[in-house]
């Protein structure tokens, strides 16, 4: 039944109880038949008042109520195209405008829903290729060895070496998967603690040190001595910072040299990373923080990147309260930022 129904019925009930306590009354004799007559007109002239503005004060009413009826079912329908209009009394205007809340927040959820299970499905797509690609290349190099295609020692070394360092490449991949899922899954430990940068710098540099001698690269540091301690998982950030300084390496020219700076910004320190490569591509500069972007197209694996790095950089910035991020500076190459927050006083005593 309408919601207009209910209330004419409520009229008629009023007007059918007020008009039966007058023949009540009447019927006792309390009252003159001119007066009951009287009596009974006003009472038929507000009755049909009353009904009037009810059916003027309802039509507003109805109208929001019939709006979003109808916006809901569109929604059912899959369409989130249009708003609710903002009419009728105050409390039907707010309803409207929440529902129209509602109806955006549940639209963006869906589109994150389908951009996740696009994503997803890259992913698989992505991680499929680059298992298939070591695994491959080891089940090649067994099958020769167990042929006894190898009639020498030193090709049989080699294809051992081969075969390591694809099992290496793919137990890394595992690894890099598994902690991202962590990440993303929010369940990772974070124990951080203040941590000196200076001494978290020289020891990335040193575990880097075979790869910057083989390309012939100096590292230029810059790194205040009164900087404070920062608020990190040390092992952590290391791998943050391991994985700019690889990624420096591989682009940069031979004879070149990397820039690492470091200066306070605030509550945080700014770490910069800069090599003296071509540099990112403008068109790609939102694109490089995804899973399995790489800026080369090819997919070429001779550096034995997955193209996890910097999503996970990216993931454990976020845990720690930072940021990770490519910008612009007076040289040429590619500089990333990071900021980290710096520890409280009382925790670096």
């Amino acid at each position: 039944m309408k919601l207009r129904t209910y209330l004419f019925l409520s009229n008629i009930a009023s007007l059918g109880a007020v008009l039966v306590s007058l023949f009540i009354i009447y019927h006792l004799m309390l009252l003159t038949w001119p007066t009951m007559l009287l009596l009974m007109s006003v009472t038929l002239i507000a009755a049909i008042i009353s009904i009037l503005v009810h059916a003027l004060i309802t039509r507003p009413i109805v109208a929001s109520v019939n709006n979003i009826s109808e916006a809901s079912g569109k929604m059912a329908e899959g369409d989130f195209q249009g708003e609710v209009p903002l009419t009728g009394p105050k409390e039907f205007r707010m309803l409207a405008l929440r529902f129209n809340e509602m109806k955006s927040q549940l639209e963006h959820s869906i589109q994150t829903l389908k951009s996740s299970e696009a994503s997803r499905r890259e992913l698989v797509a992505n991680v499929s290729h680059d298992l298939r690609t070591p695994l491959a290349s080891i089940q090649s190099y067994v099958e020769a060895l167990q042929d006894r295609v190898i009639d020498n020692e030193a090709d049989f070394q080699n294809y051992l070496l081969t075969i390591k360092k694809e099992t290496v490449r793919l137990s890394k991949l595992i690894d890099d998967l598994f902690q991202l899922s962590r990440l993303d899954a929010g369940v990772y430990p974070f124990d951080p603690k203040p941590y000196p940068l200076d001494t978290l710098i020289v020891e990335t540099l040193q575990s880097q040190s075979l790869l910057l001698e083989e390309k012939q690269l100096s590292v230029n540091t810059s790194v205040p001595y009164n900087l404070p301690p920062v608020r990190i998982m040390p092992f952590e950030i290391q791998r943050v910072l391991s994985n700019l300084l690889q990624n420096a390496i591989q682009y940069s020219p031979r004879h070149g040299e990397i820039h690492v700076q470091a200066q306070r910004k605030g509550e945080y320190v700014e770490l910069v990373v800069q090599d003296e490569g071509e540099g990112v591509p403008e068109e790609e500069q939102d694109l490089i923080f995804e899973r399995f972007y790489r800026t080369d197209k090819s997919r070429n694996r001779h550096s034995g990147r997955a193209g996890l790095g910097l999503a996970i950089s990216k993931s454990i910035m976020d845990l720690h309260g930072g940021t990770i991020r490519l910008i612009r500076t007076e040289r040429p190459g590619t500089a990333f930022c990071l900021t980290l927050p710096i520890a409280d006083i009382g925790e670096r005593l």
